[in-house]
């Protein structure tokens, strides 16, 4: 009866959901460098998270094409359904295991040759000397295949899974960085994009060369004048008025293998003629360039800070005559060639720092176990327990986070990019973490450079930057999942207008609105999901969605597409985000170790309920934050300062001496 009642009347629905029954949101001009960074990764989620309402009589039909989008693109990703406060477990329990035994052995065979390489042969220390790859570590590398890990065997490659490849960039990550960049840019991004986009006759010209290191690759994206802000970019390429190819101008900076590389991966805008209006617009286009088209040059290596072994360069584009068939993938959808090209990258930097996670733990701990003060190993102190305890934490998380997104890869997900963005950002400032938490363990001793940790903290600097910032990926997940939550608050509005053809849904979220407003659980469960021993740490990942669902909805619903200016909201919605994912993955990872019996199973156990424990009072107190009057004026005292310090120049309080 009560049913019936709430259908039949509209405005209580809307009361009791808290959703406007139209939700104006008034145009906004927003800064334009602001827009363009968001705009990196957030494309059309920055543009609107909720798109204004459609009025007259195109309203209902607009509203059905939008409900049946929403409806079959339903997804499994389970960082986008916490945004809505639900939970979707296909992609994260069980833990992916996604190598079968055939699969599994050719691994092992390749991993003892390659450990026993990097061992006995290559010598990072001297490469860091050098600022280069010595020529017989290059050689050999391409002799192990290192240069077509992911190409198909029939293309000459070892046509690795994500997962397989994972484990060998975690070799690479725990011994050389400079070799793993000088890798990656080659296959995880330099030709990524013919694998991913490449025509067959594309594939079969350029992989088998790139297969063998015959020829070296290069992605080429960022400009003097286009950082974060990859839609600004300004290289041009004109095509012919016979269509057969463009004249490639422009020059594109900080190329990782941009002084060895035979062929690039470049993009650059291209004018395209609208054929409804007429109007000319620049967009976007991907190419495959090859050196030997004439034109392209490149600038001496850059000095740098870490990373030194991989070549850096600025490239030259004079001129370049681009056969049309050079084109990957269709012109003008460049961007998405560029932003899938990094999203499918993402899981192997994960990776590759959970190796040097591993290689810092190990030196600290060695120093530890053998350092004496005070009369007592230093192990044996708390300080250093919990420096060491936390170090773990962090690598677990990480290669959890790791193979979890490439285990999803090969099972054929296809939306992972807020779980691949991510992994990027935790394991790049855990790895940071770590190793400097392994200097500090090894005192002096760590800060000289023959204990070769400073080299690598060097090197890590650079993990935060590259391949989308850290403070621009914050922004990709949280206005991700946003896009997604306020996709889920306009099919509410559509139901509203139908209750009665709506009862359920409407139901539905009534009760779970009422039991969060009454603070009862809304009946989410991972009960029968994860381990039983680790219910607890279940029960506060499942407390955390609720919260964090709830917040978003707050959120959506105070700010509308205005979110998109809310960067000190986004940040922490981001924070809560990446904690949220990590529990979720190390509960995964545990169960399938005590369903498993693994011996590591006890030790797992103790990492997973730590890291619940301690994310969930991260999240709940973020959150709390977020609500509080207190926010708002602390952001405000946080704008102010900024600006006064730009204004200023430098820190805007005299010296306390006065001079």
């Amino acid at each position: 009866m009560l049913l019936r009642k709430v259908s039949q009347t509209p405005a209580l629905c809307v009361a009791v959901l808290r959703l406007p029954q139209s939700t104006p949101v008034a145009q906004r001009q927003i800064g334009a460098a602001a827009a363009r960074s968001v705009r990196l990764y957030a494309s059309q989620a920055a543009e609107a998270v909720i798109e204004k309402p459609v009025v007259g009589s195109d309203a209902a039909t607009t509203a059905d094409k939008v409900e049946k989008k929403t409806a079959s693109v339903e997804s499994k990703s389970f960082a986008v359904n916490m945004f809505k406060g639900q939970i979707s477990t296909s992609q994260v329990f069980p833990f992916p295991s996604v190598l079968n035994e055939e699969k599994l052995e050719l691994l092992r065979e390749l991993l003892e040759p390659c450990s026993k390489f990097f061992e006995e042969v290559n010598d990072p220390g001297k490469n860091d000397a050098l600022e280069m790859v010595e020529e017989h570590t290059m050689q050999g590398l391409k002799e192990l295949g290192a240069f077509g890990l992911q190409v198909p065997v029939e293309l000459g490659g070892l046509g690795l899974t994500n997962t397989q490849y994972a484990r060998l960039v975690e070799l690479v990550g725990l011994h050389d960085l400079g070799v793993g960049i000088t890798l990656g840019a080659h296959q995880s991004i330099g030709f990524k994009g013919i694998l991913l986009y490449g025509n067959k006759q594309q594939k079969e010209k350029y992989l088998p060369k790139l297969a063998t290191g015959e020829t070296v690759a290069a992605f080429c994206l960022t400009e003097p004048s286009s950082g974060s802000d990859a839609a600004s970019i300004r290289s041009i390429a004109v095509p012919s008025p016979c269509g057969k190819y463009y004249t490639l101008n422009g020059s594109k900076i900080w190329i990782s293998n941009g002084g060895l590389a035979e062929l690039f991966t470049v993009f650059a805008r291209t004018p395209m003629k609208d054929e409804k209006t007429g109007e000319v617009k620049d967009k976007i286009t991907a190419f495959i360039v090859e050196r030997s088209f004439g034109g392209v040059t490149n600038g001496p290596p850059e000095k740098k800070m870490g990373i030194k072994a991989s070549n850096t360069a600025e490239v030259f584009f004079e001129n370049v005559r681009v056969p049309a068939e050079c084109v990957l993938g269709e012109v003008g959808e460049g961007f998405k060639v560029a932003m899938n090209i990094l999203n499918n990258g993402r899981f192997g930097m994960a990776a590759a720092l959970s190796g040097t996670m591993k290689g810092a733990i190990a030196k600290a701990v060695d120093h530890a176990a053998n350092r004496t003060q005070f009369g007592s190993k230093i192990h044996s102190f708390g300080v250093i327990q919990e420096k060491i305890a936390r170090m773990a934490m962090y690598q677990y998380v990480t290669e959890c986070m790791a193979y979890m997104v490439s285990g999803n890869m090969d099972s054929g997900a296809t939306d992972f990019q807020i779980e691949a963005a991510i992994s990027k950002i935790f394991a790049s400032e855990a790895a940071w973490k770590v190793t400097d938490e392994c200097i500090q363990i090894m005192g002096g001793m760590g800060f000289m450079k023959d204990a070769g940790v400073e080299r690598v903290l060097r090197d890590l600097r650079i993990f935060r930057i590259f391949e989308g910032t850290n403070d621009i990926l914050r922004l990709f997940v949280s206005l991700n999942g946003f896009q997604n939550a306020g996709n889920q608050l306009k099919s509410l509005q559509k139901a509203l207008k139908n209750p009665l053809g709506n009862a359920g849904l409407l139901a539905t979220e009534i009760t779970k609105r009422a039991k969060r407003k009454a603070g009862m659980s809304t009946g989410l469960t991972l009960q029968g999901t994860v381990h039983p021993e680790l219910a607890q740490s279940g029960e506060l990942s499942v407390k955390a969605i609720e919260q964090f669902g709830e917040v978003i909805e707050e959120l959506l619903l105070k700010h509308g597409k205005r979110i998109i200016d809310e960067q000190f909201v986004l940040e922490r919605v981001a924070n809560c985000a990446i904690d949220l994912y990590a529990m979720i993955v190390v509960l995964s990872r545990a169960s399938r170790s005590l369903s498993q019996g693994h011996s590591s199973a006890q030790h797992e156990k103790m990492l997973c309920e730590t890291w619940c424990t301690e994310a969930y009072d991260r999240i709940t107190q973020n959150i709390k934050f977020l609500r509080s009057g207190t926010s708002k004026q602390i952001f405000k005292n946080l704008r102010a300062i900024s600006s006064a310090v730009v204004e200023n120049g430098t820190v805007v309080a005299p010296h306390p001496l006065g001079f």
